[in-house]
């Protein structure tokens, strides 16, 4: 399953806080005892505990195992991240980090600003980091310039899925606008077809809404106001038209979605009740579980508009003490980046490899659109990071936002009236 809505919220400013790191970080270290090398070794703290996850952890184990070194799983499941984030705050306050993390972000910034964080730059030189990874994923695996974390692969948030028979036996093609989409979906549903499948949760709104916003902004327009914040493109009249187009979705939304997991409405779609789902690529991962083959029975595209918004999940290096556990986190920052585990992994989890030089001969269709796409945006400069994943914002301000969406996408509310609490939202939450 996706990593979605498990930004862990500190109470970051908190200068104890920080003090006690710090400390404990110090105290591993006189702590440790001087024993005899016995090779590399590294307990790596994540939440991938099911399904194609899990076995993709596993073939990294292997890896790692097979180039001399001992791994010590700790996986913590639930919360999609939370649980794993309480445990790890208790390991680093007792002077007792893992030596890698999942994390992605701006948790990785704020771990750092911890005191807490390792520099693997002498690897990422090595291996040509900087080279083979985009420039703006890059950009979040540094803390101040120096290699901090390593990224596993790119989930692409922008994506409109649809039923293939559906469409076709009406007559109707994948959208190419807003306004496409709005007279697909109105047609689809005077036949008795539900236009969107939609799950009523806070991050699914959100997800749906950042897609409008880039469709109907632009790439500009969405940096500066879910990167920068920006007033001005807070309150502008576009973000009065994102919230209208809003409005619009929430007409096509079937009546029983409010609370609906994502996978369920991605079903609705599989199974031809639903024409449309605007979802990021791990619902590839339900379609392809399935059985069902994609530009055949079901059809990928990017949402209507310029640009492209990812969430990347990463492993961040925590500061550890002794020759095996530093060699340990060398290898497998290394291994993560490597070719062999980004195409297996990501094989598994329906995203693509960070690294562009991975061959895609064994992607699906989907997988090679997805990666044509962010290339073409990296050089473009329209790759952007996704807020309602956790990947332009910190906790406190993504949050604002996606309250505002969801109590506009809930209610009567005008759009205007909803612009004006998203910029008091803001405001409040900084």
């Amino acid at each position: 399953m996706n990593s979605v809505n498990s930004t862990f919220k500190f109470k970051w400013g908190n200068h104890m806080f920080k003090k006690l790191v710090v400390a404990a970080v110090a105290t591993s270290f006189t702590l440790t005892a001087s024993v005899s090398y016995a090779g590399p070794k590294a307990e790596v703290l994540h939440w991938w505990t099911s399904g194609g996850e899990a076995k993709s952890v596993a073939v990294l184990q292997k890896e790692f195992s097979e180039n001399g070194g001992s791994w010590t799983d700790m996986p913590v499941a639930g919360g999609g991240g939370d649980a794993a984030m309480t445990a790890l705050r208790a390991r680093v306050l007792s002077g007792n980090a893992p030596a890698a993390v999942q994390l992605k972000g701006p948790s990785i910034q704020e771990w750092y600003e911890e005191g807490a964080l390792a520099d693997i730059s002498a690897v990422a030189k090595k291996n040509n980091w900087s080279k083979v990874l985009p420039a703006s994923i890059a950009g979040h695996m540094k803390c101040e310039g120096k290699w901090c974390a390593a990224p596993v692969n790119v989930h692409r948030i922008d994506w409109i899925w649809a039923n293939a028979s559906v469409l076709s036996s009406n007559g109707f093609g994948m959208p190419k606008t807003w306004d496409e989409f709005n007279a697909t979906a109105r047609a689809l549903q005077a036949k008795g077809i539900i236009p969107l499948a939609h799950g009523g949760q806070a991050w699914q709104d959100a997800t749906v809404f950042e897609a409008v916003a880039l469709g109907i902004g632009g790439a500009n327009f969405f940096h500066d106001a879910f990167v920068k914040l920006d007033k001005k493109a807070l309150q502008s009249d576009t973000m009065v038209k994102v919230f209208d187009q809003m409005r619009i979705m929430r007409g096509f939304v079937d009546k029983n979605f409010s609370g609906r997991d994502w996978n369920l409405a991605t079903a609705m779609v599989m199974n031809g009740e639903a024409a449309f789902q605007i979802m990021g690529d791990w619902a590839k991962g339900e379609f392809l579980a399935a059985g069902k083959v994609p530009g055949k029975d079901f059809l990928c595209a990017s949402t209507p508009g310029e640009g492209f918004l990812y969430n990347v999940d990463s492993f961040a290096m925590f500061k550890v003490k002794g020759s095996e556990r530093q060699d340990g986190q060398k290898l497998l920052a290394k291994l993560i980046v490597g070719k062999n585990f980004q195409k297996v992994f990501n094989l598994n989890k329906g995203s693509i490899p960070a690294r562009t030089d991975v061959s895609l001969n064994e992607f699906d269709h989907c997988a090679h659109v997805s990666a044509a796409d962010m290339n073409a945006s990296s050089v473009g400069g329209t790759l952007l990071p996704s807020y309602a994943h956790g990947m332009a914002l910190r906790g406190a301000q993504a949050g604002a936002i996606t309250d505002t969406v969801t109590a506009h996408f809930n209610s009567k509310m005008s759009s205007k009236d909803a612009v004006a609490m998203l910029v008091k939202a803001i405001d409040n939450s900084k």
